[in-house]
């Protein structure tokens, strides 16, 4: 099976590829100094050069906050090229797998979001990721919807490496509390991904690692695992002020994974634990 991976350089696109290759299967990562994905023309060419049998679309515009600024950029990466991408796997009859993300909901209440629930974007960036997931419903017939939150991977920047950073030169951090949701190790999403893609069970998806928790409980979690003595101070979304409003409920149900024979992935806190393991290889 051939399967065409945008986004390669991000943290996810880079396990997907990476694991896929363990497979066996033909995996071809790009990014977009090989694509531009704004360029419809350019697009349909080079899928039907390539002619993948799948397409994992991973790359996004993902600067949350800058996306208040930069909506028309915004929008040509994740609305106009997820449809250019769609359309050109429709002209091949590829599946087609559409990245997307917890900011579609507008994070209200403390009740995990379903599958079936109606999406509510409070910010841009969440507006244009929701957008393109209604592309994908119209343009294909073939398709899945995979929506993630709180990724983590040993390519690329990320809420754990960031903690780590401060505490080379901190005692004490103040980290949001009341916002809640699961961290995702891009590692465990890439096997199931892979997994997912090579059957037919087509659908919108949750998918992060199990169990629930704030930012702060995650930073605590991952100076546990890296021995670190670090105060962590929990402090509310509204004393710490960013452009964009974050979903203080990002917390997913997983019950289609279930229902359709997917495993889950193993615990969050599972997943930092062998993180910080990776990461310390990495290091050597």
């Amino acid at each position: 099976m051939k399967i065409l991976v945008t986004g390669y350089t991000g943290q996810l696109g880079y396990d997907v590829v990476h694991y896929g290759k363990q497979w066996g299967l033909n995996m071809i990562g790009i990014s977009s100094s090989d694509l531009d994905l704004t360029n419809e023309d350019t697009v349909f060419i080079y899928i039907n050069k390539i002619k993948p049998d799948a397409i994992i679309h991973c790359a996004a515009y993902t600067a949350v906050d800058r996306a208040e600024d930069e909506k028309s950029t915004c929008w040509k990466v994740n609305v106009e090229g997820t449809k250019y991408l769609a359309k050109a796997a429709k002209s091949i009859h590829a599946k087609f797998m559409y990245i997307s993300t917890d900011y579609v909901f507008d994070g209200k209440g403390e009740i995990p979001f379903k599958e079936t629930d109606k999406p509510n974007p409070v910010g841009y960036y969440g507006k244009t990721k929701y957008e393109g997931e209604e592309l994908v419903k119209r343009l294909l017939e073939n398709w899945f919807i995979v929506r993630i939150s709180w990724v983590f991977g040993i390519n690329g920047n990320n809420f754990v490496k960031t903690m780590l950073r401060l505490a080379n030169t901190r005692d004490e951090l103040n980290v949001v509390s009341d916002q809640f949701g699961s961290p995702t190790y891009t590692f465990d999403l890439a096997k199931l991904l892979i997994n997912m893609i090579q059957s037919e069970k087509y659908g919108i998806y949750h998918a992060s690692n199990e169990g629930f928790c704030n930012w702060a409980e995650f930073a605590k979690e991952i100076f546990k695992h890296a021995n670190k003595d670090i105060k962590v101070n929990s402090i509310a979304t509204e004393d710490y002020p960013t452009a964009a409003v974050r979903p203080k409920n990002s917390r997913m149900s997983k019950q289609k994974l279930v229902e359709n024979g997917f495993s889950t992935l193993p615990t969050w806190q599972d997943a930092v634990g062998r993180y910080l393991k990776e990461l310390k290889l990495e290091v050597k």
